[in-house]
């Protein structure tokens, strides 16, 4: 299986990209031209990485079911064990000043005794773009990489408006098959591009951790079939449970999807879209790994690896509004609860890959306990890595928002 694997990937190539602006004066005119603006910043280079020894992808050797002495290792080298795009920082990584005033003892010993608890590598608080407190265990420092998992739907989610931004994609309301034709006459025939991002498909999903018999753990061992995403062969498997738009369900094949929309809309890897969208503008100051699945593109509802500072980077990217990146008022709406989780989780609900919490905050989530939380009302930014004992947890979810509750309350006093 790992020399198929390693066949399947050989004929890859190594992508680079640079940007370049210019601009003409028109010949007839008379008066002293005007200056020339400034070059824009060359785009992050994008180049091939292939492990030595790929992991296995048979569900009963998935990641989620790993040790956690094997866990820890591979969340901060995620690129030892699988194929994946490389992003190098950003030209003009942006600087995230220490504040003059940082958070007081309490509050740094209650983020301390949290990462005791729930095995915590890092957690990094801004407030109006200025550190107030940074930490890290497990042996993680400043300049190490750890993975997401579903920390990057959000990132996927940023590219689709980044991509309606730049006119590749007209709406959230364009159906998906108008992008991914290969959908039509499954069940996500009739489908918009942004009921996928809602995750309210209608389509049945099974995202269960614990199950090796999964979906979330069979989506990619699926036989790779040629010229086919492995996201496209795993959705034609799928059936209609409700109709589109009607019910809500978790799938990060949706995300998947999502990504190859934003990956056949406009012709780039989600990895070399980020470098310009969101690596650059938001000034990410390490590089990025992205994995991929066997047939080549980028997982978009998973495992991209970047530095805790740069987790933290695009949470402001986001709070700020995306520097001109995403349409208009984008985050609000992505991070706005177009679903509401109603009397099961008052207050919780879903935007566009975005999780939406109680206090007018949202925020970006993977399990094993990665997590990025925006409060705008505060200009606060809280970002946290982790390798939680098992995939999913609630006391220590709800742990992580009494702690941002906590930071909340101390700088708005």
């Amino acid at each position: 299986m790992r020399q198929i694997k390693r066949v399947l990937w050989a004929t890859t190539t190594a992508l680079a990209l640079a940007g370049c602006t210019s601009a003409y004066g028109s010949a007839d005119s008379v008066s002293a031209p005007a200056p020339a603006p400034a070059p824009a910043a060359a785009v992050p280079a994008v180049t091939q990485s292939m492990p030595a020894d790929m992991a296995s992808l048979d569900p009963s050797d998935s990641i989620l079911f790993w040790s956690d002495e094997r866990r820890s290792a591979a969340f901060r080298a995620m690129e030892d064990s699988f194929p994946g795009l490389e992003v190098a920082p950003a030209a003009d990584p942006r600087v995230l000043p220490r504040a003059s005033e940082m958070l007081p003892g309490t509050v740094q010993r209650e983020i301390r005794a949290y990462m005791d608890e729930t095995n915590a590598a890092g957690v990094m608080v801004l407030k109006d773009g200025k550190v107030i407190a940074e930490h890290y265990g497990l042996g993680f420092g400043p300049e190490g990489r750890w993975t997401s998992f579903s920390v990057a739907k959000s990132f996927t989610s940023t590219l689709l408006g980044a991509a309606i931004a730049d006119g590749a994609i007209a709406s959230v309301d364009t159906p998906v098959t108008d992008i991914i034709p290969a959908l039509a006459g499954t069940a996500y025939d009739g489908v918009s591009v942004g009921q996928i991002a809602s995750m309210t498909s209608g389509v049945a999903w099974n995202e269960d951790y614990t199950d090796p018999d999964s979906d979330v753990a069979k989506m990619l061992a699926v036989t790779p079939v040629a010229g086919e995403s492995q996201a496209v062969t795993y959705a034609r498997t799928l059936e209609r449970e409700a109709p589109a738009g009607e019910k809500w369900v978790y799938k990060t094949l949706e995300t998947n999807l999502l990504g190859l929309i934003v990956e056949q809309a406009t012709g780039q890897s989600l990895a070399a879209y980020a470098a310009e969208k969101i690596v650059n503008p938001a000034g990410f100051a390490g590089g990025m790994f992205w994995m991929q699945d066997l047939t080549g593109g980028n997982i978009g509802g998973c495992c991209l690896s970047l530095r805790l500072s740069d987790y933290a980077r695009m949470g402001q990217f986001a709070l700020e509004g995306g520097d001109g990146v995403v349409p208009e008022g984008w985050f609000a709406k992505a991070g706005s609860p177009l679903v509401d989780f109603g009397p099961q989780a008052p207050g919780f609900g879903y935007g566009y890959q975005w999780w939406t919490y109680p206090g007018e905050m949202y925020g970006a989530q993977g399990i094993f306990g990665q997590a990025i939380t925006i409060v705008p009302e505060e200009n606060l930014v809280v970002a946290v890595v982790s390798n939680w004992k098992t995939a999913t947890s609630a006391p220590a979810r709800d742990g992580f928002r009494a702690l941002v509750g906590s930071i909340r309350e101390a700088v708005a006093d």
